[in-house]
C-alpha cells in the first residue's frame, strides 16, 4: 500500500511539472535590422528607414499573454527607440521605448524588447520614438489576437488585414527635424499614403488586398502619420465597426471612418458587391485644400477596374464629433478576459484629483515651443525612470511642476524643462484636455486605457460632469480634441512606472507637449512593478553604475 502512495505522488509531481510547461505563455522571437534605404512612397526618391528591408515595417502578429520577443539592431547613424503603442507594458515600463523610460540605443548596437499584451486584444502599431524618425518609416502594424477559449462578437473572418494610413512628407526626417529645431512648423504634407503606397487611380495600381465572393474580413485600420486626422471608406462597402483599440464597441455600420493620429480602428468588411475591383480611399480632414489617395481591394476572379468617382469625404469637425458620440462600448461581449468587460463599473468610482492639461503655443528665444499648462518638456540625458530607480532623480527633474488647474498666467508663460506628475498607486483620476486652439488635437496615455467619456465644445467646469458617458464610453488609449473644445478621461493609475501623455501630433511632442506620470510602488514590490532587466542600457547620470533591484517578492 505504501508503494502504491508513493507512485501515486511521483505521478502528481510528474503531472504538476507537465502542467507548468504546459500553461507558460508561448514565445514569438523576432529579429529586426533597422537601416537607411531609398523608396519612392509619393513618386519622388527619399531616404526612409527600413525594418528588415520592408517599407513599411513587419506586422507582428500575437494573442493576448503571448511574450513578444524583438531583438533590434540599430544600423542607423542615430540613437533609436521604438515605442509599442497602445501596449500596456504591465508592471514594465522598461519596454515602453520611450525618452523617459529608456536610453535609445546607439548606432551599432542592439536592444531586446521582451513585453506581453497581458489581458489585452485589439489593433495597434508601433513607430520610433525618438528624433523625427516617424517621418521616415520604421512603423508597422500590431495586432493581437482573443485567446481561442475566450469568444468574440462576430464570425471568425476569412482573412485579417491590416491598414495604415498616414501623412508623408517628401523631404527627410533629418530636414524636417531641422525645421523644428530652427523654430519653425513643419507645415502641410505633401501627400496620403495607404501602406507605404500612394495610388494614381489611373487602373495601374496592383490590389493591396484580395477578396471572395461574399466572405467577410477583418481590417485593422490605423493612423499612423505625423500629424493630420484622416477619413477612410472603401467604395461601395460598408463598414462594421467592431474593435478600437482594444476594446470591443457596439456595432454600427459606417459609410466611412475618421481616425485620427495615433487611434485604430478594427471593422468587418463584406465582400458583397460586383465581383471587380474597388478603392479603399483616405482623404485629410481640415486642411483648407485636401489631400486624397487610393489602394486597390480585388475580388478573385472579377473583371473591371475601380470606378474613379471616388465617394466623397465628410466636411468639418461637428460631422466628426457627433461620430465620436455613436461610438460605444459592448457591454456584453467578452474581453481578453474571462469576465465582461461592462462588470467594471468605472462610473462609481469617487474621483480623488483632477487634472486639467491645457495645450498652447508660443516662442522662447524667437522658437517655437509647444506646452502643457505652461510647460514645454525637454528630455533630460539620463531617462526619469532611470533617475528616480537609481536615487538620482533631484539631480535630474522636480515633480508637479504644473499645477492641476493652472491659471490663464501659468499656461501663458512658458519654460522648459522636463515636465513629471507624481501620482499616487491606485487612485482613481480625471484628466481635462482643454484645447484653446483652431487645430484638432490627438493625445495618447502609454502604460494604460483610460474610459473617454466626454469631448464636447467650450471650456471645462465642474458642472460639465453631469454630461460624461458614466455607462459605456469606451475604453482606450487616445482621445481626439476638436478646436476650442475639451475632453475629459478617468482612469484607475494602476500600473506601476513611468508612462508618457503625449500629443500624438509629432511635431507638437518634439517641441514639447507631452510630460511623464510617474506612479510608484509605496511597498516596492514585484506585485506592483518588475525590476530593471539585466539587458537595459545605461547613459546619462547611470551610466556604469551597478544594477540596483529595490524591488522585492510580492
Amino acid at each position: 500500500m505504501k508503494g502504491g502512495v508513493k507512485l501515486l505522488a511521483v505521478c502528481l509531481v510528474a503531472t504538476a511539472t507537465v502542467l507548468m510547461v504546459q500553461a507558460e505563455d508561448p514565445y514569438f522571437h523576432h529579429v529586426w535590422n533597422v537601416t537607411y534605404g531609398t523608396a519612392s512612397p509619393l513618386g519622388v526618391p527619399q531616404q526612409v528607414i527600413l525594418i528588415n528591408g520592408q517599407f513599411p515595417g513587419p506586422n507582428i502578429n500575437s494573442t493576448s499573454n503571448n511574450n513578444v520577443i524583438v531583438n533590434v539592431f540599430n544600423n542607423l547613424d542615430e540613437p533609436f527607440l521604438i515605442t509599442w503603442n497602445g501596449i500596456q507594458h504591465r508592471k514594465n515600463c522598461w519596454q515602453d521605448g520611450t525618452a523617459g523610460t529608456m536610453c535609445p540605443i546607439p548606432p551599432g548596437q542592439n536592444f531586446t524588447y521582451h513585453f506581453q499584451p497581458k489581458d489585452q486584444i485589439g489593433s495597434y502599431f508601433y513607430y520610433p520614438s525618438t528624433a523625427m524618425h516617424r517621418a521616415a518609416g520604421a512603423f508597422g502594424g500590431l495586432r493581437v489576437n482573443s485567446r481561442l477559449l475566450i469568444p468574440v462578437p462576430y464570425a471568425d473572418p476569412e482573412d485579417d488585414y491590416t491598414v495604415l494610413i498616414n501623412d508623408w512628407y517628401t523631404e527627410s526626417h533629418t530636414q524636417l527635424k531641422k525645421y523644428l529645431d530652427s523654430g519653425r512648423a513643419l507645415g502641410r504634407p505633401d501627400g496620403i499614403l495607404i501602406n507605404g503606397k500612394s495610388g494614381k487611380t489611373d487602373g495601374s495600381d496592383q490590389p493591396l488586398f484580395t477578396l471572395k465572393q461574399g466572405k467577410t474580413y477583418r481590417v485593422r485600420i490605423c493612423n499612423v502619420g505625423l500629424k493630420t486626422s484622416l477619413n477612410f471608406r472603401i467604395q461601395n462597402h460598408k463598414m462594421k465597426l467592431v474593435e478600437m483599440e482594444g476594446s470591443h464597441v457596439l456595432q454600427n455600420d459606417y459609410d466611412s471612418l475618421d481616425v485620427h493620429v495615433g487611434q485604430c480602428f478594427g471593422v468587418i468588411v463584406t465582400a458583397n458587391q460586383e465581383p471587380k475591383d474597388y478603392y479603399m480611399v483616405a482623404s485629410t480632414r481640415f486642411l483648407k485644400k485636401p489631400l486624397t489617395t487610393t489602394g486597390v481591394l480585388r475580388y478573385e476572379g472579377g473583371n473591371g477596374p475601380a470606378s474613379s468617382q471616388l465617394p466623397a469625404a465628410p466636411v468639418g469637425w461637428a460631422w466628426s464629433l457627433n461620430q465620436y458620440r455613436s461610438f460605444r462600448w459592448n457591454l456584453t461581449a467578452s474581453a481578453a478576459r474571462p469576465n465582461p468587460q461592462g462588470s467594471y463599473h468605472y462610473g462609481k468610482i469617487n474621483i480623488t484629483r483632477t487634472i486639467k492639461l491645457v495645450n498652447t503655443q508660443g516662442k522662447i528665444d524667437g522658437k517655437l515651443r509647444y506646452a502643457l499648462s505652461g510647460v514645454s518638456h525637454t528630455d533630460p540625458e539620463t531617462p526619469l525612470k532611470l533617475a528616480e530607480y537609481f536615487g538620482v532623480a533631484d539631480q535630474v527633474f522636480k515633480y508637479d511642476t504644473i499645477s492641476d488647474n493652472p491659471t490663464p498666467d501659468q499656461i501663458k508663460n512658458i519654460k522648459i524643462e522636463p515636465n513629471v506628475l507624481n501620482i499616487t498607486h491606485r487612485t482613481f483620476i480625471e484628466v481635462i484636455f482643454e484645447n484653446h486652439e483652431r487645430s484638432v488635437q490627438s493625445w495618447h496615455l502609454d502604460g494604460y486605457s483610460f474610459f473617454a467619456v466626454a469631448v464636447e465644445p467650450g471650456t471645462w467646469t465642474p458642472e460639465k460632469r453631469k454630461n460624461y458617458n458614466l455607462l459605456d464610453a469606451v475604453s482606450r488609449h487616445t482621445v481626439q480634441v476638436f478646436p476650442k473644445c475639451w475632453a475629459a478621461i478617468l482612469l484607475t493609475f494602476d500600473n506601476c512606472g513611468m508612462w508618457n501623455i503625449r500629443s500624438e501630433n509629432s511635431e507638437r511632442r518634439y517641441l514639447g507637449q507631452q510630460l511623464y506620470a510617474s506612479v510608484l510602488s509605496p511597498e516596492k514590490s514585484l506585485r506592483d512593478e518588475y525590476n530593471m532587466p539585466e539587458t537595459s542600457l545605461q547613459c546619462g547620470l547611470v551610466k556604469g553604475k551597478p544594477k540596483v533591484n529595490p524591488y522585492a517578492g510580492a
